[in-house]
């Protein structure tokens, strides 16, 4: 998809400098405690403040979409049977009743046809063998799938969270209802029920998509070019109600806020020329890179993203490359906490 004139980036135009101890390994408390960093795009202009602040930037009429995806537990370890080899296991995507699409560790040992011992009740077999350790598998099972995994499965943590996470729910958005993601919308994980609560009270509201994260989201960019990277497939839903929502906000020229990338991602896949959206489901791809033309999205609530990564390139989509650097350089001045459990950034 030929976006603009800077269709030529390389991954590394995406580069920051980060210190280690910057990278967040817990969850601040309460979730609005955390820091955000506001950003003005006609002006430039910074301002740091902190995530219950938030009201403050908004104004009535504002119209926040969130992702109500839902996490699963989706890490769980096996054996081979065959060879007591240990194998870390991350569920992505159900394909059907059996099979999922999962990435494993080590992945040269779980070949095509292997058996992979999970519990008694549960097992796994390798049916399509993938690149950058993607394995197609098939369970075998007796009982009912999801509550096996709910007692077998951890919550899939990123691997540069190095701490245990003592409240799994802390990995859940408070509107989370639909489950089947990899890993948490994490920009959503800074709102409590009182501050969205505060949040209507101004005048603003708040529409609902379903994006189940996956491969898409985890999958590095290792082209040297950024055009020849693949992204994989994530499922959305927007239903008949939310879509209403959006397109009403679209027609009286009231801003839309994405709540998160995968917010955008959902509405910039089926926004069409003049940012209205329909009711729909299906599987997007889409990448956003710099020079890409945003239909529906007025503002960007997020959190810090990893150099490099599909992120900061859909975030340096909406803000230009080098501003987004330069509030990225900012944030680790000041000492923002990053990633997955960091603070949070506001794009106007």
């Amino acid at each position: 998809m030929s976006q603009g004139p800077e269709n030529s980036l390389k991954t590394h135009d995406f580069f920051y400098e980060l210190p280690e101890e910057l990278i967040a390994q817990t969850p601040v408390e309460p979730r609005d405690a955390s820091r955000l960093l506001a950003y003005d795009r006609a002006t430039g202009e910074m301002r740091h403040l902190h995530f219950r602040d938030l009201p403050e930037l908004l104004r009535a009429g504002d119209l926040l979409v969130v992702n109500n995806t839902r996490v699963i537990p989706a890490r769980i370890f096996g054996h081979i049977e065959e060879r007591e080899s240990v194998i870390e296991m991350l569920l992505l995507k159900r394909l059907d009743y059996t099979h999922w699409e999962t990435i494993m560790k080590p992945a040269r040992k779980a070949k095509l046809g292997s058996v992979i011992r999970i519990c008694d009740e549960l097992c796994a077999v390798v049916t399509e063998v993938g690149e950058y350790g993607a394995r197609t598998v098939e369970f075998k099972f007796e009982g009912v799938f999801e509550d096996i995994l709910d007692r077998v499965g951890n919550m899939p943590l990123p691997p540069y969270i190095k701490e245990k996470l003592e409240d799994k729910e802390r990995y859940q958005t408070v509107y989370s209802k639909v489950e089947g993601s990899a890993a948490a919308p994490t920009a959503g994980l800074h709102f409590t029920e009182e501050l969205m609560r505060k949040i209507r009270d101004m005048g603003a509201d708040f529409a609902t998509v379903l994006l189940h994260i996956g491969l898409g989201t985890f999958r590095p960019v290792k082209e040297e070019n950024i055009l020849d990277h693949k992204m994989h497939t994530e499922y959305y839903e927007i239903d008949e109600e939310n879509a209403a929502k959006i397109n009403a906000a679209v027609k009286e020229g009231r801003r839309v806020i994405c709540v998160g990338t995968t917010a955008v991602r959902t509405l910039e896949t089926v926004a069409d020329e003049n940012g209205f959206v329909r009711p729909c489901r299906g599987e997007t791809d889409i990448f956003i890179y710099p020079g890409y033309k945003f239909k529906c999205v007025k503002g960007l609530i997020t959190n810090f993203h990893l150099p490099e990564s599909t992120l900061i390139m859909l975030v340096s989509a909406f803000v230009g490359r080098e501003e987004t650097l330069r509030v990225y350089r900012e944030a680790v001045k000041e000492k923002y906490r990053f990633f997955s459990f960091g603070d949070s950034s506001f794009f106007m």
